[in-house]
């Protein structure tokens, strides 16, 4: 399970909207599956259907996190046009087993669609997403 704040999740909502038609792209730091801190990142793509963090920007937010003594905890994503599912491309770019990989679906802009799953060697399994 993740745990989302809803300030949290506003942060990400407003960012998703700001960079929409293209996909917005972040990291979600905190501790045992509790989000407590957004990083908006740069989608390199700067795409409409894919994403890709700024390497140099990542490697930044990895050693804040590091050094605030927490971890990542997640990777956020929008889907612009798609239903908040993994895509191909979002299986083949997991990276991390560890991290929740949270979609959000701006499908029905005026109801975004927030769904977590885990993504382990192609093998995608859905978890609970908590909004506090």
């Amino acid at each position: 399970m993740l745990i989302l704040k809803k300030d949290l999740l506003e942060k990400i909502l407003k960012q998703i909207k700001e960079e929409s038609p293209n996909e917005a792209c972040g990291i979600l730091a905190g501790k045992n599956g509790v989000a407590e801190k957004v990083y908006e990142m740069t989608n390199t793509d700067k795409s409409p259907a894919t994403y890709f963090m700024d390497a140099k920007e990542q490697l930044l937010v990895m050693k804040e996190i590091r050094n605030l003594g927490l971890e990542m905890v997640g990777i956020y994503h929008s889907h612009v046009a798609s239903p908040a599912y993994p895509s191909g491309d979002d299986v083949e770019m997991a990276f991390y087993a560890e991290v929740s990989y949270v979609i959000i679906s701006l499908k029905d802009k005026d109801n975004p669609t927030v769904r977590s799953f885990k993504i382990e060697e192609g093998k995608i399994a859905e978890e609970e997403v908590k909004i506090e």
